[in-house]
């Protein structure tokens, strides 16, 4: 699914997202960021991430804050820096349930 994403520092972007339950939260490639120099907030605590195949990331200890837009809903977000391999943002648990109040 293609969503356009607005960052704390302005930037204007159209990426690939993936929606799954099975994640806990919303995650922005760590590449991405780099790459479109998106800015990122340091967080005073971390938490462990893992991918869908139970293994372990890497600790997060920084997020970006996003506006993600898909069609006519726009949604603001603060999203794990984490590695990603495909995909330039998951929307987890976190933004499913809020959408979809079902899904509890």
């Amino acid at each position: 699914m293609q969503a356009n994403v607005k960052t704390a520092n302005r930037k204007q972007l159209k990426v690939k997202v993936f929606i799954d339950s099975r994640y806990t939260h919303t995650r922005i490639n760590k590449q991405l960021v780099k790459d479109k120099r998106i800015q990122m907030k340091l967080i005073n605590f971390s938490f462990k991430v893992y991918s869908t195949d139970r293994t372990k990331n890497r600790e997060v200890t920084r997020i970006a804050q996003l506006e993600v837009k898909i069609n006519r809903h726009k949604e603001y977000l603060k999203a794990a820096v984490t590695d990603l391999n495909s995909m330039n943002i998951f929307l987890g648990y976190n933004w499913l349930v809020k959408h979809n109040p079902e899904v509890n």
